[in-house]
């Protein structure tokens, strides 16, 4: 953190950027229907996919969707240019921020708002992406309300060695297993029966798996064919947990193991914030970045703000979009307009 974060001895902003599991059916469709600036931007993404694209936008905003929002193909690439489209216009509209922390495919959004990846790069890499998932093997996630080692010590080492793994850590007891469809059924029964509470995470592929190990290869191709460049705006890697370097940053394997490695999202999280107070803006659909952050000490004392720009759900998108564009002028004197 540097005094060109601040302006006037404001907090700086961390743009959080969720992944698989936030989506909705036709999350931020409002959004798109009422504001011209956010709607060229996510069209000119999804017109960099070509006819991918023109399908998953069909999806999107149809009444009768040829694929379902929780399939990777289609939650993956609108995650991205919904995310990614927030933030860009959020900086359009004069809100800088200090730092981007994503979740799983927002991590590569926030590499491409961060200037690792050009637009039409990441559509390719998007697009690819898509054509891996198309041969994934049947899973899932599953959230479970305990630590990492309560959750780890209830696996028999079986499943472990089939690929049921900790895919994700996103506050202390909340934990996320991955896995093959077959057998996270089974792992759900034995937890519930243990007295833990579980919920089934909006997914139909094993992310944060190993059981994606090969999936990542055929990915890192993909990645490869680019050139990524060094971050110009930091970049908090859910991955790592640290920021990402110029040589992390460059190497197609840093971006492309994302996909069957965990995601260290309360480690990142918690590593931003020991550094000092900011203001926390989720740029995707619903809360599922800032509800945890939520625990978060510096939150619970007051000294980091939160500011969700989309609602989950159930809520309206248009009065969420608005209040938190009013929210962050009187914080930061971004330009609100509606």
């Amino acid at each position: 953190m540097t005094d060109d974060d601040y302006r006037g001895g404001e907090r700086p902003v961390a743009l959080l950027l969720p992944g698989q599991g936030a989506q909705y059916a036709r999350m931020a469709a409002p959004l798109y229907e009422r504001e011209p600036d956010f709607r060229m931007i996510v069209d000119e993404f999804l017109e960099l996919m070509g006819e991918e694209g023109r399908r998953i936008r069909a999806d999107w905003l149809g009444a009768h969707p040829v694929l379902p929002i929780d399939a990777g193909r289609r939650a993956q690439p609108l995650l991205f240019a919904v995310g990614y489209a927030v933030g860009l216009l959020l900086q359009r509209r004069g809100l800088r921020p200090g730092v981007l922390l994503g979740h799983s495919v927002g991590e590569l959004a926030a590499a491409t708002l961060a200037g690792v990846f050009d637009l039409p790069g990441a559509a390719r890499i998007m697009l690819a992406r898509c054509r891996v998932l198309a041969t994934a093997p049947a899973g899932g996630l599953l959230a479970v309300a305990a630590t990492p080692e309560d959750v780890e010590s209830r696996l028999d080492p079986d499943l472990v060695e089939r690929g049921v793994v900790v895919g994700a850590v996103n506050a202390p007891a909340q934990t996320v297993l991955a896995g093959p469809e077959a057998l996270l059924g089974a792992v759900d029964r034995t937890l519930r029966d243990a007295g833990l509470v579980t919920r089934r995470v909006r997914a139909r592929e094993p992310f944060h798996s190993p059981v994606l190990d090969e999936a990542a290869l055929v990915f890192e191709e993909a990645v490869a064919a680019e050139s990524p460049a060094p971050p110009r705006i930091p970049v908090r890697s859910a991955r790592t947990g640290r920021l990402v370097r110029a040589e992390d940053a460059v190497d197609p394997a840093f971006w492309a193991r994302q996909m069957a490695e965990p995601v260290l999202y309360w480690q990142a999280l918690a590593g931003l914030l020991d550094d000092g107070a900011y203001v926390l803006v989720e740029s995707g659909p619903g809360n599922s970045l800032s509800a945890p952050a939520r625990r978060h000490r510096s939150v619970r004392s007051g000294a980091t703000e939160v500011v969700c720009m989309l609602p989950t759900e159930r809520g309206d998108c248009w009065a969420t979009w608005t209040a938190a564009l009013r929210r962050l002028e009187a914080m930061h004197g971004t330009t609100a307009r509606v």
